[in-house]
């Protein structure tokens, strides 16, 4: 399986790698979504993109609208993760394609729950608590 951790914090992408790498992910990441629309044709269409909302060059927002317009990402589940808090801005990203929503901070908890209903994750997948 394969992820993308799209965010411009270096340290959020280092956090969210370490919770997919034991879940058998195999990571790669971008600090903007442009640089993921780049990744993903180099590396291949991932199974779950993990994105944040505010980045420079191109936002989580524009990147979900592009990816849905992109026939060959349109299956490819998307989990907008950040800062954002507004339930105006939940429903935005959720019409525009995202398929769930996680607001910082976030648990490893809460991010393999977010998995496993997106399917991407078995809910017998268990995972070291040291990851």
């Amino acid at each position: 399986m394969k992820a993308i951790v799209i965010d411009d914090s270096k340290a959020i992408r280092v956090i969210l790698k370490k919770i997919l790498v034991p879940l058998g992910f195999e990571v790669f990441e971008a600090e903007n979504g442009q640089e993921a629309i780049i990744k993903i044709a180099q590396n291949g269409i991932p199974d779950i993109a993990l994105v944040d909302w505010n980045m420079p060059v191109m936002n989580g927002l524009d990147f979900v609208k592009q990816a849905r317009t992109l026939i060959n990402l349109n299956n490819m589940k998307i989990m907008m993760v950040t800062t954002e808090a507004e339930m105006d801005r939940m429903v935005l990203a959720l019409e525009s394609g995202a398929n769930e929503y996680v607001m910082k901070p976030f648990t490893k908890e809460i991010i393999i729950e977010k998995l496993q209903i997106l399917g991407v994750v078995n809910h017998d997948q268990n995972t070291s608590p040291n990851c």
